[in-house]
Protein backbone atom coordinates (compact mmCIF):
# COMPACT_ATOMS: atom_id res chain seq x y z
CA UNK A 1 0.00 0.00 0.00
CA UNK A 2 2.81 2.40 0.89
CA UNK A 3 4.49 1.67 -2.46
CA UNK A 4 1.22 2.35 -4.33
CA UNK A 5 0.80 5.65 -2.52
CA UNK A 6 4.37 6.62 -3.30
CA UNK A 7 3.96 5.80 -6.99
CA UNK A 8 0.68 7.71 -7.06
CA UNK A 9 2.31 10.73 -5.49
CA UNK A 10 5.12 10.60 -8.04
CA UNK A 11 2.61 10.50 -10.90
CA UNK A 12 0.75 13.52 -9.50
CA UNK A 13 4.03 15.37 -8.94
CA UNK A 14 5.13 14.60 -12.49
CA UNK A 15 1.81 15.91 -13.82
CA UNK A 16 2.12 19.11 -11.83
CA UNK A 17 5.70 19.57 -13.05
CA UNK A 18 4.60 19.25 -16.67
CA UNK A 19 1.71 21.69 -16.11
CA UNK A 20 4.00 24.26 -14.47
CA UNK A 21 6.56 23.85 -17.23
CA UNK A 22 3.87 24.44 -19.85
CA UNK A 23 2.63 27.54 -18.05
CA UNK A 24 6.15 28.93 -17.77
CA UNK A 25 7.21 28.08 -21.33
CA UNK A 26 8.37 31.30 -22.99
CA UNK A 27 6.38 32.71 -25.87
CA UNK A 28 8.05 32.59 -29.29
CA UNK A 29 9.88 35.90 -29.86
CA UNK A 30 8.26 38.59 -31.97
CA UNK A 31 9.90 39.57 -35.24
CA UNK A 32 11.47 43.02 -35.37
CA UNK A 33 9.20 45.90 -36.29
CA UNK A 34 9.85 46.93 -39.91
CA UNK A 35 8.85 50.00 -41.89
CA UNK A 36 6.18 49.62 -44.54
CA UNK A 37 6.10 53.27 -45.63
CA UNK A 38 6.67 56.65 -43.95
CA UNK A 39 4.95 56.52 -40.53
CA UNK A 40 3.51 53.00 -40.96
CA UNK A 41 5.24 49.88 -39.63
CA UNK A 42 4.40 46.21 -39.26
CA UNK A 43 5.21 43.62 -36.61
CA UNK A 44 5.07 40.48 -38.71
CA UNK A 45 2.74 37.61 -38.01
CA UNK A 46 3.24 33.92 -38.61
CA UNK A 47 1.36 30.80 -39.62
CA UNK A 48 0.28 28.26 -36.98
CA UNK A 49 3.16 26.17 -35.67
CA UNK A 50 5.80 26.16 -32.93
CA UNK A 51 6.74 29.78 -33.62
CA UNK A 52 3.16 31.07 -33.87
CA UNK A 53 2.76 34.60 -32.49
CA UNK A 54 -0.49 35.67 -34.16
CA UNK A 55 -1.36 37.96 -37.04
CA UNK A 56 0.42 40.92 -38.57
CA UNK A 57 0.17 44.12 -36.53
CA UNK A 58 -0.08 47.47 -38.28
CA UNK A 59 1.63 50.28 -36.33
CA UNK A 60 0.73 53.81 -37.43
CA UNK A 61 2.66 56.59 -35.67
CA UNK A 62 0.37 59.62 -35.74
CA UNK A 63 0.89 63.19 -34.50
CA UNK A 64 -0.78 62.40 -31.18
CA UNK A 65 0.02 58.73 -30.57
CA UNK A 66 0.26 55.23 -31.96
CA UNK A 67 -2.58 53.30 -33.59
CA UNK A 68 -2.31 49.52 -33.55
CA UNK A 69 -4.23 47.27 -35.90
CA UNK A 70 -4.56 43.94 -34.05
CA UNK A 71 -2.63 42.76 -30.99
CA UNK A 72 -1.53 39.15 -31.60
CA UNK A 73 -1.91 36.32 -29.07
CA UNK A 74 -2.21 36.91 -25.32
CA UNK A 75 1.01 37.76 -23.53
CA UNK A 76 2.66 39.90 -26.21
CA UNK A 77 1.81 43.36 -24.87
CA UNK A 78 5.25 44.06 -23.38
CA UNK A 79 7.05 42.87 -26.53
CA UNK A 80 4.76 44.91 -28.77
CA UNK A 81 5.50 48.04 -26.74
CA UNK A 82 9.24 47.31 -26.76
CA UNK A 83 9.11 47.13 -30.55
CA UNK A 84 7.19 50.39 -30.79
CA UNK A 85 9.73 52.14 -28.52
CA UNK A 86 12.36 51.54 -31.18
CA UNK A 87 10.69 54.12 -33.42
CA UNK A 88 8.71 56.42 -31.07
CA UNK A 89 8.05 57.31 -27.43
CA UNK A 90 4.43 58.26 -28.18
CA UNK A 91 1.78 56.28 -26.29
CA UNK A 92 -0.61 53.82 -27.87
CA UNK A 93 -3.89 55.72 -28.18
CA UNK A 94 -6.01 53.36 -30.30
CA UNK A 95 -6.36 49.65 -31.06
CA UNK A 96 -8.35 48.51 -34.09
CA UNK A 97 -9.27 44.81 -34.15
CA UNK A 98 -9.86 43.46 -37.66
CA UNK A 99 -11.90 40.55 -36.27
CA UNK A 100 -12.60 38.54 -33.13
CA UNK A 101 -9.94 35.80 -33.06
CA UNK A 102 -7.50 35.66 -30.15
CA UNK A 103 -4.43 35.77 -32.42
CA UNK A 104 -5.59 39.29 -33.38
CA UNK A 105 -7.20 40.42 -30.10
CA UNK A 106 -5.24 38.48 -27.49
CA UNK A 107 -3.08 41.31 -26.14
CA UNK A 108 -5.77 44.01 -26.03
CA UNK A 109 -5.63 43.77 -22.25
CA UNK A 110 -1.97 44.89 -22.22
CA UNK A 111 -3.02 48.43 -23.09
CA UNK A 112 -4.82 50.98 -20.91
CA UNK A 113 -8.57 50.46 -20.85
CA UNK A 114 -8.91 54.22 -21.37
CA UNK A 115 -7.62 54.08 -24.95
CA UNK A 116 -9.91 53.87 -27.97
CA UNK A 117 -10.74 50.27 -28.99
CA UNK A 118 -12.45 50.10 -32.40
CA UNK A 119 -14.02 47.31 -34.49
CA UNK A 120 -16.88 46.48 -36.82
CA UNK A 121 -20.12 46.04 -34.86
CA UNK A 122 -20.38 42.29 -35.53
CA UNK A 123 -16.83 41.82 -34.29
CA UNK A 124 -17.71 43.47 -31.01
CA UNK A 125 -20.68 41.12 -30.66
CA UNK A 126 -18.41 38.15 -31.36
CA UNK A 127 -15.77 39.35 -28.90
CA UNK A 128 -18.41 39.69 -26.19
CA UNK A 129 -18.94 35.91 -26.41
CA UNK A 130 -15.25 35.21 -25.70
CA UNK A 131 -14.16 34.27 -22.18
CA UNK A 132 -11.17 36.60 -22.67
CA UNK A 133 -13.55 39.59 -22.58
CA UNK A 134 -15.87 38.54 -19.78
CA UNK A 135 -16.08 40.19 -16.35
CA UNK A 136 -13.54 42.92 -15.71
CA UNK A 137 -11.92 42.14 -19.08
CA UNK A 138 -14.95 43.66 -20.82
CA UNK A 139 -13.19 47.01 -20.54
CA UNK A 140 -10.94 45.90 -23.42
CA UNK A 141 -13.84 45.41 -25.82
CA UNK A 142 -14.35 47.92 -28.65
CA UNK A 143 -15.79 51.21 -27.42
CA UNK A 144 -16.49 52.47 -30.95
CA UNK A 145 -18.04 50.40 -33.71
CA UNK A 146 -19.27 50.95 -37.24
CA UNK A 147 -21.56 49.14 -39.67
CA UNK A 148 -20.21 49.74 -43.19
CA UNK A 149 -17.58 52.49 -43.07
CA UNK A 150 -15.76 54.67 -40.55
CA UNK A 151 -13.05 57.31 -40.96
CA UNK A 152 -10.59 58.06 -38.16
CA UNK A 153 -8.16 60.98 -38.08
CA UNK A 154 -7.18 63.17 -41.02
CA UNK A 155 -4.37 63.83 -43.45
CA UNK A 156 -1.39 61.50 -43.05
CA UNK A 157 -3.02 60.15 -39.86
CA UNK A 158 -6.27 59.13 -41.53
CA UNK A 159 -7.53 55.56 -41.41
CA UNK A 160 -10.63 54.34 -43.26
CA UNK A 161 -12.40 51.17 -42.10
CA UNK A 162 -14.67 49.21 -44.43
CA UNK A 163 -16.97 46.23 -44.07
CA UNK A 164 -18.07 44.53 -47.30
CA UNK A 165 -19.71 41.36 -45.99
CA UNK A 166 -18.88 37.97 -44.47
CA UNK A 167 -15.83 35.90 -45.21
CA UNK A 168 -13.42 34.79 -42.51
CA UNK A 169 -16.05 35.93 -39.95
CA UNK A 170 -19.09 38.20 -40.22
CA UNK A 171 -17.19 41.24 -38.94
CA UNK A 172 -13.96 41.48 -40.94
CA UNK A 173 -12.60 45.01 -41.32
CA UNK A 174 -10.56 46.26 -44.24
CA UNK A 175 -8.14 48.92 -42.99
CA UNK A 176 -7.04 51.58 -45.46
CA UNK A 177 -4.27 54.12 -44.87
CA UNK A 178 -5.28 56.40 -47.77
CA UNK A 179 -2.42 58.90 -47.71
CA UNK A 180 0.06 56.01 -47.74
CA UNK A 181 -1.84 53.96 -50.32
CA UNK A 182 -1.67 50.88 -48.07
CA UNK A 183 -4.45 48.36 -47.37
CA UNK A 184 -4.47 45.93 -44.42
CA UNK A 185 -6.77 42.94 -44.97
CA UNK A 186 -6.88 41.02 -41.70
CA UNK A 187 -7.61 37.35 -42.37
CA UNK A 188 -9.75 37.99 -45.43
CA UNK A 189 -6.37 37.54 -47.14
CA UNK A 190 -4.33 35.64 -44.59
CA UNK A 191 -2.09 33.51 -46.78
CA UNK A 192 -2.06 31.74 -50.15
CA UNK A 193 -4.25 28.77 -49.30
CA UNK A 194 -7.90 27.90 -48.91
CA UNK A 195 -9.40 30.27 -46.36
CA UNK A 196 -10.18 29.69 -42.71
CA UNK A 197 -13.97 29.97 -42.46
CA UNK A 198 -15.26 30.53 -38.95
CA UNK A 199 -18.93 29.63 -39.29
CA UNK A 200 -19.47 29.95 -35.52
CA UNK A 201 -18.69 33.65 -35.90
CA UNK A 202 -20.67 34.16 -39.10
CA UNK A 203 -17.99 33.32 -41.65
CA UNK A 204 -19.03 32.24 -45.16
CA UNK A 205 -17.05 30.33 -47.77
CA UNK A 206 -19.65 31.06 -50.45
CA UNK A 207 -19.50 34.81 -49.83
CA UNK A 208 -15.74 34.96 -49.23
CA UNK A 209 -14.59 35.66 -52.83
CA UNK A 210 -17.55 37.99 -53.39
CA UNK A 211 -16.60 40.04 -50.33
CA UNK A 212 -13.01 40.36 -51.52
CA UNK A 213 -14.28 41.32 -54.97
CA UNK A 214 -16.37 44.14 -53.48
CA UNK A 215 -13.32 45.46 -51.64
CA UNK A 216 -11.16 45.39 -54.76
CA UNK A 217 -13.85 47.25 -56.71
CA UNK A 218 -14.37 49.89 -54.02
CA UNK A 219 -10.84 50.54 -52.70
CA UNK A 220 -8.65 52.10 -55.37
CA UNK A 221 -5.25 53.79 -55.41
CA UNK A 222 -3.29 51.37 -53.27
CA UNK A 223 0.27 50.18 -53.82
CA UNK A 224 0.85 47.92 -50.81
CA UNK A 225 -1.18 45.19 -49.10
CA UNK A 226 -0.60 43.90 -45.56
CA UNK A 227 -2.18 40.41 -45.31
CA UNK A 228 -3.28 38.74 -42.11
CA UNK A 229 -0.34 36.40 -41.59
CA UNK A 230 1.98 36.49 -44.60
CA UNK A 231 4.55 39.07 -45.77
CA UNK A 232 3.63 42.51 -47.09
CA UNK A 233 2.71 42.24 -50.76
CA UNK A 234 0.93 44.01 -53.64
CA UNK A 235 -2.64 44.61 -54.87
CA UNK A 236 -1.88 42.25 -57.75
CA UNK A 237 -1.51 39.38 -55.27
CA UNK A 238 -4.81 40.29 -53.59
CA UNK A 239 -6.51 40.26 -56.99
CA UNK A 240 -4.98 36.87 -57.75
CA UNK A 241 -6.21 35.56 -54.40
CA UNK A 242 -9.74 36.67 -55.23
CA UNK A 243 -9.54 34.80 -58.55
CA UNK A 244 -8.18 31.72 -56.79
CA UNK A 245 -11.00 31.77 -54.22
CA UNK A 246 -13.66 32.21 -56.88
CA UNK A 247 -12.31 29.19 -58.74
CA UNK A 248 -11.79 27.18 -55.57
CA UNK A 249 -15.33 27.79 -54.26
CA UNK A 250 -16.73 26.87 -57.67
CA UNK A 251 -14.78 23.61 -57.60
CA UNK A 252 -16.02 22.80 -54.09
CA UNK A 253 -19.63 23.50 -55.06
CA UNK A 254 -19.23 21.24 -58.12
CA UNK A 255 -17.76 18.46 -55.96
CA UNK A 256 -20.67 18.75 -53.53
CA UNK A 257 -23.19 18.64 -56.38
CA UNK A 258 -21.49 15.51 -57.72
CA UNK A 259 -21.95 13.83 -54.35
CA UNK A 260 -18.27 13.63 -53.50
CA UNK A 261 -17.23 13.31 -49.87
CA UNK A 262 -14.99 15.92 -48.27
CA UNK A 263 -11.96 13.67 -48.68
CA UNK A 264 -12.85 12.98 -52.31
CA UNK A 265 -13.21 16.71 -52.95
CA UNK A 266 -9.81 17.37 -51.35
CA UNK A 267 -8.20 14.81 -53.65
CA UNK A 268 -9.95 16.04 -56.79
CA UNK A 269 -9.39 19.81 -56.47
CA UNK A 270 -5.95 20.75 -57.74
CA UNK A 271 -5.27 24.39 -58.63
CA UNK A 272 -1.49 24.26 -58.20
CA UNK A 273 -0.71 24.60 -61.89
CA UNK A 274 -2.64 27.87 -62.20
CA UNK A 275 -1.62 29.24 -58.80
CA UNK A 276 2.04 28.41 -58.14
CA UNK A 277 3.15 29.06 -54.60
CA UNK A 278 -0.27 28.28 -53.13
CA UNK A 279 -0.59 25.48 -50.58
CA UNK A 280 -3.45 23.10 -49.85
CA UNK A 281 -2.86 22.67 -46.11
CA UNK A 282 -6.29 24.04 -45.21
CA UNK A 283 -8.28 22.41 -48.00
CA UNK A 284 -9.95 19.77 -45.84
CA UNK A 285 -11.14 22.14 -43.11
CA UNK A 286 -12.26 24.75 -45.62
CA UNK A 287 -14.09 22.24 -47.84
CA UNK A 288 -15.84 20.80 -44.77
CA UNK A 289 -16.96 24.32 -43.83
CA UNK A 290 -18.35 25.02 -47.31
CA UNK A 291 -20.11 21.63 -47.35
CA UNK A 292 -21.73 22.47 -44.02
CA UNK A 293 -22.81 25.84 -45.40
CA UNK A 294 -24.35 24.05 -48.38
CA UNK A 295 -26.13 21.62 -46.06
CA UNK A 296 -24.11 18.63 -47.27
Amino acid sequence: MRRQLTLGALVVLAGLTVAVAQQQAPLPPLPELTKVKDNLYVIAGSTPGPAFTGGNIGVLVTDTGVVLVDTKLPGYGRDILANIRKVTDKPVTMVINTHTHRDHTGSNEAFPATIDFVAQENTKANMMKMDAFKGDKAQFLPKRTYKDKMSLGSGKNRIDLFYFGPGHTNGDSWVLYPSLRVLQTGDLFARRDAPIIDRNNGGSGIEFPKTIGKAIAAIKDIDIVIPGHSPVTTPKDLQEYQRFLTEWVGAVEAAAKAGKSVDEAVSSINLAARYPGYTSENYKNAIAAVYAELGK
